[in-house]
Formats: C-alpha cells, sequence, structure tokens
C-alpha cells in the first residue's frame, strides 16, 4: 500500500484524498493516516511545486557546484556536507561518486550572486579542497516533469548509404 501511495503522490502532491481512495481502492481514511504515518516516519519530507521561471518575469540563475573536500576522521563526508546544506542559498546537496565528492545546487537572481557564495562562503570552508562552477543554461525535464513543449515530429535528417 506504501508503495503505491508513494508513487502516485510523487508524480501529483495535489491529489485528493478521494482520488486516491478511487484509485487505490481504499477508504480515504486509511490513506490519510497512512500518510500521516509516513509524515511522521520521515518517508515523506515534504511538498514542492515545480515552477517554469523561464514562464516568468522573474529571473533565476540555477547553477551546479561541484565540490572536493578531505573527509573528517570517524564522519566521512557528513559534517561538511551539514555546513553547506545550513547555507539558506544552497537548494540541495548530494554525495556523489567520481572526480568531486559533493553536488551543491544554487538559485540566486545573478550570475554574479552565485560566485559571491562560492568565492565568499563555499570556498573559504576549511574541508574544500576545490569547486567547479556550472551554470544551467536551460532546463528540459526537472524532478520527471518535461518543461519544453514536445515536438512529436522527428527533424533529423535521414542518411543514406
Amino acid at each position: 500500500m506504501r508503495t503505491e501511495i508513494l508513487s502516485i503522490i510523487e508524480k501529483n502532491s495535489k491529489i485528493s484524498l478521494k482520488e486516491l481512495s478511487m484509485m487505490l481502492n481504499m477508504a480515504e481514511i486509511d490513506i490519510a493516516n497512512e500518510i500521516q504515518k509516513m509524515e511522521e516516519e520521515g518517508i515523506i519530507c515534504g511538498y514542492h511545486t515545480l515552477i517554469n521561471w523561464e514562464k516568468t518575469s522573474i529571473e533565476k540563475v540555477n547553477a551546479l557546484i561541484e565540490v572536493r573536500v578531505t573527509p573528517q576522521r570517524g564522519k566521512g563526508f557528513d559534517n561538511i556536507a551539514q555546513r553547506i546544506y545550513k547555507y539558506p542559498e544552497v537548494k540541495s546537496v548530494y554525495l556523489i561518486s567520481g572526480g568531486f565528492d559533493l553536488l551543491v545546487t544554487l538559485e540566486e537572481k545573478s550570475l554574479k550572486e552565485i560566485a559571491q557564495f562560492v568565492s565568499e562562503k563555499l570556498s573559504t570552508l576549511d574541508s574544500v579542497l576545490s569547486t567547479a562552477t556550472h551554470f544551467i543554461l536551460k532546463k528540459y525535464k526537472d524532478n520527471g516533469t518535461i518543461l519544453t513543449s514536445e515536438q512529436n515530429d522527428d527533424i533529423r535528417e535521414a542518411i543514406t548509404p
């Protein structure tokens, strides 16, 4: 039951209990109780609205910042990740594999604000060895949602021998 509820509300957090009840053939009260339990257990961590800022007049700049750090003995990457995610500018922090250790996402009003954050806050942390900043130029799909108008016509040219 939990898996079905989670799969549905992950795609549409605005779905009503009535709709969930009909889809899952369960009583609304049972679904409401299960959702409440999952919230209390930290399985459901929050509800978010995905906004396509390109369709508004509000300017936003998104950046992905790769961070190489020195892990702390006995604590690994957790302490430095916590220090980073506590900054209000930070949208998300991930431990990643590869040449860098952490991936930090930011959303600010300008390139300058992101550059200032990286140079004045992130790079000055004692465990940070290096950073690489990548600016998102266009979002095509975000959190499973396609943000561009899809074209069904294949516009590629055919290659013939």
